[in-house]
């Protein structure tokens, strides 16, 4: 497999949960978008620092009329990864810009479909054990 470079952005996702009359607010990263990048690690460098510059998260375009420009403050990270604070009209979100080689890629594959007999078997014996967490290969 070619090492091909993509510019990867995550957004802070905010959801508010309830629990016992208590209000909660979570927050965890989802990958919004993958880029794949032509050229070396200095062209993947120079397009990761225009998104941070430039990219609106998802959450904040439904604040921006035209003409609008949000607050920004990015933060460029020792290991080259950015995140930036995106703001407008109260607003805020954070976002995560960083560069990545794809190293493996698996296609999905199904199992076929399991016959009625099969079906019936697996209903008398029960389910099948469940597969073992990952583990490190043991050393040589």
């Amino acid at each position: 497999m070619s090492a091909d470079w993509y510019v990867l952005i995550e957004e802070d996702i905010r959801e508010t949960k309830h629990l016992h009359a208590v209000e909660f607010e979570l927050h965890h990263w989802r990958l919004a978008a993958a880029h794949r990048v032509e050229g070396d690690e200095a062209r993947v460098a120079a397009v990761a620092e225009d998104a941070a510059l430039h990219y609106v998260p998802t959450p904040l375009t439904g604040y921006l009329s035209l003409g609008d420009r949000p607050s920004r403050h990015a933060f460029l990270a020792q290991d080259g990864s950015w995140v930036v604070l995106v703001g407008l009209r109260g607003h805020q979100y954070h976002i995560r810009v960083s560069t990545a080689r794809l190293m493996h890629v698996r296609e999905e594959k199904e199992a076929p479909s399991k016959s009625l007999r099969e079906k019936f078997r697996g209903a008398w014996e029960g389910p099948p054990p469940p597969p073992k967490p990952w583990s490190p290969p043991a050393a040589d």
